[in-house]
This record gives C-alpha cells, sequence and structure tokens, in this order.
C-alpha cells in the first residue's frame, strides 16, 4: 500500500490522511503517540505488509520536527512489527 504526502504541509494534513487511508477508528487524533498506538495496536492486523509513504520531501521541509519523529516511529515501527514494513520511498 502507498500513502501519497503530497500536498501534506502540516502535522494535522499528515494525521487526516493517515486516519483516512489506514481506516483509524473515529477518536482517533492528532498526535504521534495516537498514530503509533493504532499501527501498533488498533490496526495490527489490518496493516499492510508494506507501507510506502511517498512524496514525503515537502512534509519534511515544512514540518522538520514531525519529520524526526515520524522517521523514529518507521524504525521502531519495523522493529517491532517485523516482517511488516514501514518506508519511506
Amino acid at each position: 500500500m502507498t500513502l501519497d504526502l503530497t500536498g501534506i504541509y502540516s502535522k494535522a494534513a499528515f494525521h487526516e490522511l493517515a486516519k483516512t487511508e489506514l481506516h483509524f477508528p473515529d477518536w482517533y487524533g492528532i498526535s504521534w503517540d495516537a498514530f503509533w498506538d493504532c499501527v501498533i495496536a488498533v490496526v495490527r492486523q489490518e496493516m499492510p505488509d508494506r507501507l510506502m509513504l511517498t512524496n514525503w520531501a515537502e512534509f519534511a521541509q515544512a514540518c522538520p520536527r514531525d519529520m524526526q519523529i515520524l522517521r523514529q516511529i518507521i524504525d521502531d515501527y519495523n522493529t517491532e512489527m517485523a516482517p511488516k514494513r514501514m518506508e519511506l520511498a
């Protein structure tokens, strides 16, 4: 599965995209803790074997601190959920 970050310039926009595309529950909020909880526990079984995040450079430029957090989440996810993977493409 591909999560296309084209036009994503804010943390809120990223989380709205993730909520919609990854089918997070209605109560999902705009936080990295909620994102982690959802991909690890809430939608764990429904997460694709490989999630590719594409066109992420604009998000990284607009939100460098959030991109740093996302990179750490990706690393932690790949360790915790192997063989499932989340990758920047």
